[in-house]
């Protein structure tokens, strides 16, 4: 079959057959939660147009997921609500699943693979996803792929582990121009002629009956009765593609053209914004991109072409839209990288050889002040600018991103050992942060304790040559006033 989607993004994940007397196209969403820009959405429209079968698009939501809780829930049911809206116009039958009880959905996939010709799922390298999809291959009875929808840079286009940001970024501008030629579709079922299933299945709808979608508002309503975290609720904002678009242009409108210089002052509010919802899938990293040049006129002889690593001048635009771009492939993508060679991502044993080293070595220094799992989760220390920080990601899910690396460096700071911090980190960002479980937040939170990073001096107690950040120097470099008047 010729495709559309680039090979390089496609990976059996079985040797099965496809099924060409089966019934349906199955594509199972689970980490690219969008109706549209999506490359494995084009792939799974590409096997229906082949085979001339319906397709069926699957999104379950399971309950026992690692830190399941109303604020996550809440945030994919919106999802959900708006890709049910969007699918009703489109020549697939859109099914919607989430799990009332524990283990319920258990069975799912492998029942709707007696009726599939062949199954498309998304490939992400992080959290309980890539175990799943390993387990559920195994099971189904047809063929099935798992096709990376990420972010510009397929994860297998190099099988080198990148060290640094400067060594990836030059790395990704040498391939930038080609990649940026690729794209998934804004429209993918624009002018096809696609036959609609009618229903699911019987033996499937009857044990694991669709979730219909009224209006977002009775979100709220089905959390209380899901056996899921209960103390972690839900945020202001809404998920969903609609809202992240709506995000998108805000930025683009009121924010991008002060980013670079505002980026790091907490009380200036000039970032995007967007981090949760591309953790949660709700709008591609293309899509993103494309606005963000074609906002800025750019072409591809706008770019001088050098791959030369450095942060600026590569891109040819203002350089506020290149700071951002930066730091949505670059660091955004360096984590996809690394979760995707390395399964021990989410390890101390992972972190580079000199940061082990120099950690170990003060892993005995006297801290001056140490704090409980729960003093911290309860933003109980002495720093007011740290409380502040621990607060915000307790009622909005987020925390600012400059200050984010210093909440980090505190926690090292103020742990019995450097592991406890590790475990402490993990624990408070995936449990809270609506952008927690992914390649990036794993990026910030390894960074921290040396990863992507060099060897700093003077060294110093606790940290060695880690890099050190303290609050009061915060305070003297960016703005914070209005923060921790907010917040503290």
């Amino acid at each position: 079959m010729i495709s559309s989607v680039p090979p390089i993004r496609i990976t059996a994940c079985n040797s099965n057959r496809v099924n060409n007397d089966g019934d349906f196209v199955l594509y199972w969403m689970i980490a690219a939660r969008r109706p549209s820009w999506n490359f494995a959405l084009d792939r799974a429209v590409e096997w229906s147009m082949k085979i001339k079968k319906p397709l069926l698009v699957l999104e379950a939501l399971r309950c026992d997921y690692p830190w399941a809780n109303e604020r996550i829930h809440a945030f994919v049911l919106e999802g959900m609500a708006d890709n049910a809206s969007e699918l009703a116009q489109a020549p697939a039958l859109y099914y919607p699943y989430v799990e009332r009880v524990n283990g319920e959905g258990k069975g799912l996939v492998e029942a709707l693979s007696s009726n599939a010709c062949v199954i498309v799922t998304d490939d992400f390298p992080c959290f309980f996803i890539p175990s799943m999809i390993k387990v559920a291959a195994k099971k189904v009875r047809v063929f099935m792929e798992k096709v990376d929808a990420n972010g510009l840079i397929p994860l297998r286009l190099s099988e080198k582990v990148f060290q640094s940001a400067y060594h990836f970024r030059r790395f990704s501008q040498k391939n930038l121009l080609g990649l940026l030629r690729q794209q998934p579709k804004a429209l993918p079922f624009a002018g096809l002629k696609l036959k609609a299933l009618e229903a699911i299945p019987k033996h499937v709808s009857k044990r694991w009956p669709s979730l219909f979608f009224e209006q977002k508002a009775g979100i709220r309503g089905l959390l209380d009765t899901l056996p899921i975290d209960h103390q972690v609720r839900p945020v202001g904002c809404s998920g969903g593609s609609r809202e992240a678009r709506s995000t998108l242009n805000t930025f683009m409108e009121k924010r991008l053209p002060f980013y670079k210089e505002y980026r790091n002052h907490p009380d200036q509010d000039a970032e995007s914004g967007l981090s949760p919802y591309l953790h949660f899938g709700h709008i591609s990293s293309h899509e993103i991109v494309k606005a963000i040049l074609d906002g800025g006129s750019w072409s591809p002889g706008n770019s001088p072409g050098k791959a030369s690593g450095q942060r600026e001048g590569w891109w040819g635009v203002d350089e506020n839209p290149e700071a951002f771009l930066d730091q949505l492939i670059t660091w955004r993508e360096l984590g996809f990288q690394l979760c995707q060679k390395r399964k021990d991502y989410d390890k101390y044993e992972s972190l580079p050889s000199w940061a082990l080293k120099t950690l170990q070595d003060h892993s005995k220094d006297i801290r001056p002040s140490i704090y409980t799992l729960k003093e911290f989760e309860e933003a109980r220390t002495h720093d007011p600018l740290w409380n502040a920080a621990q607060k915000q990601l307790l009622e909005d899910g987020v925390i600012h991103n400059y200050l984010r690396m210093l909440w980090g460096k505190k926690i090292v700071h103020w742990s019995p050992t450097p592991r406890d911090a590790l475990q402490f980190m993990e624990r408070l960002n995936n449990r809270y942060a609506l952008d927690g479980r992914d390649p990036n937040s794993y990026t910030g939170i390894f960074w921290v304790l040396g990863r992507h990073d060099r060897a700093w001096g003077p060294e110093r107690a606790i940290f060695g040559k880690v890099r050190y950040m303290s609050s009061e120097n915060t305070r003297r470099k960016v703005r914070v006033k209005q923060y921790l008047e907010k917040w503290a």
